[in-house]
Protein backbone atom coordinates (compact mmCIF):
# COMPACT_ATOMS: atom_id res chain seq x y z
CA UNK A 1 0.00 0.00 0.00
CA UNK A 2 1.08 3.62 -0.79
CA UNK A 3 0.66 6.62 1.27
CA UNK A 4 1.93 10.54 0.48
CA UNK A 5 2.83 13.13 2.88
CA UNK A 6 4.51 16.30 2.34
CA UNK A 7 7.21 17.57 4.17
CA UNK A 8 9.10 21.13 4.08
CA UNK A 9 12.64 20.91 6.00
CA UNK A 10 13.73 24.03 4.37
CA UNK A 11 15.38 24.08 0.81
CA UNK A 12 13.27 21.38 -1.11
CA UNK A 13 16.37 20.45 -2.71
CA UNK A 14 17.67 19.60 1.08
CA UNK A 15 14.86 17.90 1.38
CA UNK A 16 14.17 16.20 -1.78
CA UNK A 17 17.95 14.96 -1.90
CA UNK A 18 17.54 13.21 1.39
CA UNK A 19 14.32 11.11 1.02
CA UNK A 20 15.31 10.22 -2.54
CA UNK A 21 17.80 8.14 -1.09
CA UNK A 22 15.69 6.24 1.25
CA UNK A 23 14.42 2.67 1.06
CA UNK A 24 10.54 2.00 0.32
CA UNK A 25 10.21 5.79 -0.17
CA UNK A 26 8.91 5.60 -4.51
CA UNK A 27 8.68 8.89 -5.74
CA UNK A 28 9.86 12.48 -4.39
CA UNK A 29 8.69 15.99 -5.82
CA UNK A 30 9.45 19.46 -5.26
CA UNK A 31 7.45 21.81 -5.06
CA UNK A 32 4.83 24.44 -2.94
CA UNK A 33 2.24 23.76 -0.34
CA UNK A 34 -0.41 25.63 1.64
CA UNK A 35 -0.34 29.11 0.38
CA UNK A 36 -2.73 31.24 -0.16
CA UNK A 37 -3.09 30.52 -4.29
CA UNK A 38 -3.28 27.02 -6.04
CA UNK A 39 -0.51 27.90 -8.65
CA UNK A 40 2.28 29.58 -7.73
CA UNK A 41 6.29 29.89 -8.76
CA UNK A 42 9.49 30.12 -7.83
CA UNK A 43 10.20 33.84 -8.12
CA UNK A 44 6.43 34.29 -6.28
CA UNK A 45 7.76 32.35 -3.47
CA UNK A 46 11.00 33.50 -2.84
CA UNK A 47 8.89 36.63 -2.69
CA UNK A 48 7.69 35.48 0.46
CA UNK A 49 4.16 36.74 0.74
CA UNK A 50 2.24 33.88 -1.06
CA UNK A 51 2.38 31.92 2.50
CA UNK A 52 3.89 28.58 0.64
CA UNK A 53 6.28 26.42 2.08
CA UNK A 54 8.96 24.68 -0.27
CA UNK A 55 8.37 21.04 0.07
CA UNK A 56 8.46 17.61 -1.29
CA UNK A 57 5.69 15.63 -2.03
CA UNK A 58 6.94 11.26 -0.92
CA UNK A 59 5.26 9.18 -1.73
CA UNK A 60 6.34 5.35 0.12
CA UNK A 61 5.69 2.26 0.37
CA UNK A 62 3.92 1.49 3.95
CA UNK A 63 5.12 -2.30 3.62
CA UNK A 64 8.80 -1.29 3.32
CA UNK A 65 8.51 2.16 5.13
CA UNK A 66 6.41 3.03 8.18
CA UNK A 67 5.51 7.06 8.99
CA UNK A 68 7.39 6.84 12.25
CA UNK A 69 10.64 6.02 10.33
CA UNK A 70 10.18 8.22 7.50
CA UNK A 71 9.41 10.54 10.37
CA UNK A 72 12.54 9.91 12.65
CA UNK A 73 14.65 10.69 8.81
CA UNK A 74 12.45 13.99 8.52
CA UNK A 75 13.22 15.70 11.67
CA UNK A 76 17.03 14.50 11.83
CA UNK A 77 17.98 16.21 8.57
CA UNK A 78 16.56 19.60 9.25
CA UNK A 79 16.27 21.53 12.60
CA UNK A 80 12.32 21.34 13.81
CA UNK A 81 13.05 23.93 16.25
CA UNK A 82 13.65 27.30 13.86
CA UNK A 83 11.13 29.24 13.01
CA UNK A 84 11.08 29.97 9.10
CA UNK A 85 14.40 29.39 8.85
CA UNK A 86 16.78 26.40 8.16
CA UNK A 87 20.77 27.91 7.89
CA UNK A 88 20.70 31.42 6.07
CA UNK A 89 18.02 30.20 4.34
CA UNK A 90 15.10 32.47 6.14
CA UNK A 91 11.47 33.25 5.37
CA UNK A 92 8.15 31.31 5.94
CA UNK A 93 8.88 29.73 2.68
CA UNK A 94 11.72 28.08 4.54
CA UNK A 95 8.98 26.58 7.36
CA UNK A 96 9.18 23.09 9.05
CA UNK A 97 5.94 21.47 8.08
CA UNK A 98 4.58 18.35 7.44
CA UNK A 99 1.19 18.24 5.75
CA UNK A 100 -1.21 15.23 6.26
CA UNK A 101 -3.56 13.74 3.28
CA UNK A 102 -5.86 11.60 5.98
CA UNK A 103 -6.91 12.37 9.04
CA UNK A 104 -5.17 9.08 10.60
CA UNK A 105 -1.99 10.37 9.00
CA UNK A 106 -2.65 13.73 10.99
CA UNK A 107 -3.65 11.73 14.34
CA UNK A 108 -0.41 9.92 14.40
CA UNK A 109 1.77 12.79 13.18
CA UNK A 110 0.44 14.71 15.88
CA UNK A 111 1.23 12.13 18.54
CA UNK A 112 4.78 11.88 17.25
CA UNK A 113 5.86 15.46 17.36
CA UNK A 114 3.97 15.23 21.14
CA UNK A 115 6.43 12.48 21.77
CA UNK A 116 9.42 14.07 20.73
CA UNK A 117 8.70 17.62 22.07
CA UNK A 118 8.34 15.76 25.64
CA UNK A 119 11.63 13.85 25.12
CA UNK A 120 13.39 17.58 24.76
CA UNK A 121 15.95 15.64 22.23
CA UNK A 122 16.31 19.40 20.16
CA UNK A 123 16.89 21.15 24.19
CA UNK A 124 14.25 24.01 22.39
CA UNK A 125 10.04 23.67 21.37
CA UNK A 126 9.41 22.16 18.25
CA UNK A 127 8.23 24.96 16.09
CA UNK A 128 7.08 22.28 12.81
CA UNK A 129 3.71 22.76 11.12
CA UNK A 130 1.47 19.95 11.40
CA UNK A 131 -1.64 20.55 9.32
CA UNK A 132 -3.41 18.96 6.36
CA UNK A 133 -1.93 19.41 3.26
CA UNK A 134 -4.76 22.25 1.41
CA UNK A 135 -2.91 22.25 -2.03
CA UNK A 136 0.62 21.11 -3.19
CA UNK A 137 1.41 22.69 -6.61
CA UNK A 138 4.88 20.74 -8.27
CA UNK A 139 7.88 23.06 -8.98
CA UNK A 140 9.49 23.39 -11.72
CA UNK A 141 11.52 20.91 -13.58
CA UNK A 142 14.15 22.60 -13.29
CA UNK A 143 14.29 21.87 -9.61
CA UNK A 144 13.82 18.13 -9.64
CA UNK A 145 16.62 16.55 -8.92
CA UNK A 146 18.83 19.46 -8.31
CA UNK A 147 21.28 18.10 -6.61
CA UNK A 148 22.15 14.73 -8.05
CA UNK A 149 22.38 16.97 -11.24
CA UNK A 150 24.51 19.83 -9.49
CA UNK A 151 26.77 17.82 -6.84
CA UNK A 152 29.43 20.73 -6.91
CA UNK A 153 27.65 23.61 -6.89
CA UNK A 154 28.37 25.92 -3.39
CA UNK A 155 24.84 25.47 -2.20
CA UNK A 156 24.81 21.51 -2.77
CA UNK A 157 28.73 21.27 -1.52
CA UNK A 158 28.13 22.94 1.48
CA UNK A 159 24.66 22.83 2.91
CA UNK A 160 23.11 19.85 0.65
CA UNK A 161 26.02 17.00 1.06
CA UNK A 162 26.58 17.35 4.87
CA UNK A 163 22.92 16.92 4.93
CA UNK A 164 22.96 13.73 2.95
CA UNK A 165 25.95 12.10 4.82
CA UNK A 166 24.27 12.54 7.86
CA UNK A 167 21.01 10.80 6.65
CA UNK A 168 23.30 8.11 5.08
CA UNK A 169 25.38 7.43 8.06
CA UNK A 170 22.53 8.12 10.79
CA UNK A 171 19.85 5.80 8.48
CA UNK A 172 21.86 3.45 6.92
CA UNK A 173 19.62 0.43 7.28
CA UNK A 174 17.43 2.66 5.46
CA UNK A 175 19.67 4.09 2.45
CA UNK A 176 19.00 2.16 -0.77
CA UNK A 177 21.33 -0.23 -2.06
CA UNK A 178 21.75 0.77 -5.71
CA UNK A 179 24.78 2.81 -6.80
CA UNK A 180 23.05 5.74 -8.41
CA UNK A 181 21.03 7.51 -5.70
CA UNK A 182 18.70 9.55 -7.51
CA UNK A 183 15.35 11.10 -6.45
CA UNK A 184 12.64 8.72 -8.42
CA UNK A 185 10.36 10.33 -11.06
CA UNK A 186 7.10 9.82 -11.64
CA UNK A 187 8.89 9.09 -15.13
CA UNK A 188 10.78 6.35 -13.93
CA UNK A 189 7.91 4.62 -11.83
Amino acid sequence: MTETIVLGGGCFWCTEAVFGRIRGVLQVRSGYANGKTAQTSYLEVCRGNTGHAEVVEVVFDTQTIDLPTLLAIFFASHDPTTLNRQGNDVGTQYRSAIYTTSAEQLAQVQALVTQLERSGHWGAPIVTEVAPLTAFCPAEPEHDQYFVRNPHQGYCAWVIAPKVEKIQQTFSAWVRAEADPTSPTPDSL
